[in-house]
């Protein structure tokens, strides 16, 4: 490749799309330090400010998903996609990539249509045990499929099927956990639990922490509570008399690497990205999935590890009654702790970023 390479990668929607995009994207740069990256991603949602502060050029598409009851914005869907269409072919025209690259979300259909149509070299990176649905019916268009679970060929033609795991930042798992315990300003003789609901934050864990604040300081328990935009304000209210316990409400942990590293449990919604994390930092975890989600596709990522006994398993429905009762149970048991970290980096693919690039570059190659 005399000329730099010009790749773009859409899709979006949230970090569980838009993380393993950057990540795809910091390794093509990394190999190859010329290469011309776009993103493409859906006005107004997280990846038109997330990508920039990445250090990536963004475009948006007016693109939205269908809603399940008859609404305005459901009428328009036709509309939008054909303008998306349209655009996305305008994009490619101008852009000229060798490659793009599709990782889910709204953004990703209209432009892998225009790139296929191109007979543009494709791959799209499924996170999930249950494919999404844009990624469903693109499968048989693309060149090459990069997914993160066995049986994936429920989904998609076998021979396109190529098994890499989920890119995640590798320096996730390299926090330290004195600067950890320091950065928080946490006490290191007491045991730590880090709550996660995903980028978007997660109302079933945000009022079962909330409800369990006096328990956990009568436990004696330091929190790192990641609460999400919405809920963060009544989150700050609520734990604002416990801060002297280090019990913290806090809207969005940049620093993720150091709150995996101060954690003696995490608990955490079950999506693609979360579970990778998991995986890649051996922590020992309660898995509560999201039942808000296209075919219950993280109760599935929840039981590829559950039923290894990587991590344990508790429903939304039962979270309110169950989770700090379990959870304060597994911060007793460093056994049992040692037990689901052993098990759980078994299941790690921590060079999973890198096989995708591979993939892609033998792609353009072709």
């Amino acid at each position: 490749m005399t000329n730099p390479l010009r790749v773009i990668i859409s899709g979006g929607g949230t970090g569980g799309h838009i993380f393993p995009a950057v990540a795809i994207a910091n390794e093509l740069r990394r190999r190859l330090p010329d290469t011309e990256i776009l993103f493409v991603g859906a006005n107004g949602r997280m990846e038109m400010t997330r990508v920039p502060d990445a250090g990536y050029k963004i475009v948006g598409l007016d693109i939205t998903g269908l809603q399940r009851r008859l609404t305005p914005q459901n009428l328009m869907f036709p509309v939008r996609v054909f303008r998306s269409v349209r655009k996305a072919g305008r994009l490619i025209e101008e852009f000229r990539p060798d490659a793009v690259v599709g990782v889910g979300g709204y953004a990703s259909a209209p432009v892998l249509l225009a790139a296929t149509s191109r007979a543009i070299p494709s791959l799209i990176q499924e996170q999930n045990s249950y494919a999404g649905l844009v990624n469903k019916l693109l499968g048989r268009r693309v060149g090459r499929i990069c997914v993160a679970y066995d049986g994936m060929e429920k989904f998609f033609p076998k021979e396109k099927i190529v098994l890499t795991g989920n890119p995640v930042r590798t320096e996730i798992a390299d926090g330290d956990r004195a600067e950890a315990l320091r950065f928080f300003g946490l006490n290191p003789d007491k045991k730590t639990l880090l709550v996660i609901g995903g980028s978007l934050g997660a109302r079933t864990l945000n009022l079962a922490t909330a409800a369990a604040l006096q328990q956990l300081r009568d436990a004696g328990v330091q929190l790192l509570w990641q609460t999400g935009k919405l809920y963060f304000p009544e989150a700050e209210r609520l734990a604002g008399p416990y801060q002297a316990d280090n019990l913290h409400a806090l809207e969005f942990i940049k620093r993720m690497d150091l709150a995996y590293a101060a954690a003696d449990v995490v608990i955490s919604r079950a999506g693609a990205l979360s579970v990778s994390e998991l995986c890649l930092t051996g922590k020992a975890s309660i898995l509560v999935p999201s039942p808000n989600v296209a075919e219950d596709h993280q109760t599935k990522n929840a039981l590829s590890l559950a039923s290894k006994g990587a991590a344990v398993l508790i429903t939304d429905e039962h979270a309110q009654a169950r989770l700090y009762d379990e959870a304060l149970r597994l911060l007793g048991d460093t056994e049992r702790q040692q037990q689901l970290s052993t098990r759980v980096r078994e299941l790690a693919r921590p060079n999973a970023t890198a096989m995708i690039v591979d993939e892609l570059l033998q792609l353009i190659k072709k």
